[in-house]
């Protein structure tokens, strides 16, 4: 099974979480698959015909900024996402504690202002009208980046109650 795709227990607060890892993880799956295709098909059409497919290139643009917030999400979902640990050889384990929560909060804080930005930039893009690619609005494919970094904030958020509650208790982790 793969990685935050597990099941989350037998409240329905878990079985909502699995079934969000796993639709999280099926999405990428879709999209990687779509990518491949569609980047396949350009090489195989550009060396036997001599032409491609149009839209191709700018769809895989958008595909690989698709798959890379979905990704991020799925990181963020197993609270296994990138780090950088300068000071933990300095601090206790409590001042480890205290600073993580910190940093959840200061990163919340942020993917919820670049969401913010996000749903303004989209927004203005869908007023504009402005196409992508083979008629597919420009608005269309930049929403992934106030849904992802929003859902993001969410999750850092979440995950700093989480680290509060275990400070608070003395555990670690």
């Amino acid at each position: 099974m793969l990685p935050g795709c597990e099941p989350r227990g037998r409240t329905f607060g878990g079985r909502t979480l699995g079934l969000i890892g796993r639709l999280e993880s099926a999405i990428l799956v879709l999209i990687l698959a779509a990518m491949i295709a569609l980047a396949g098909a350009q090489i195989v059409l550009r060396n036997v015909t001599g032409g491609g497919i149009a839209w191709a290139d700018p769809a895989l643009r958008v595909l690989v900024l698709w798959i890379g917030m979905v990704g991020a999400l799925a990181a963020t979902r197993d609270d296994s996402h990138l780090t950088v640990d300068v000071l933990s050889r300095l601090l206790s384990d409590r001042g480890k504690a205290i600073v993580r929560v910190i940093t959840d909060v200061v990163t919340a804080v942020v993917s919820g202002i670049v969401a913010w930005h996000a749903a303004r930039l989209t927004l203005g893009d869908r007023e504009a009208g402005l196409t992508a690619f083979a008629d597919v609005p420009v608005w269309v494919c930049e929403l992934i980046l106030p849904i992802g970094f929003g859902l993001i904030a969410v999750r850092f958020l979440v995950h700093a109650v989480e680290h509060l509650r275990r400070l608070v208790r003395g555990e670690r982790g």
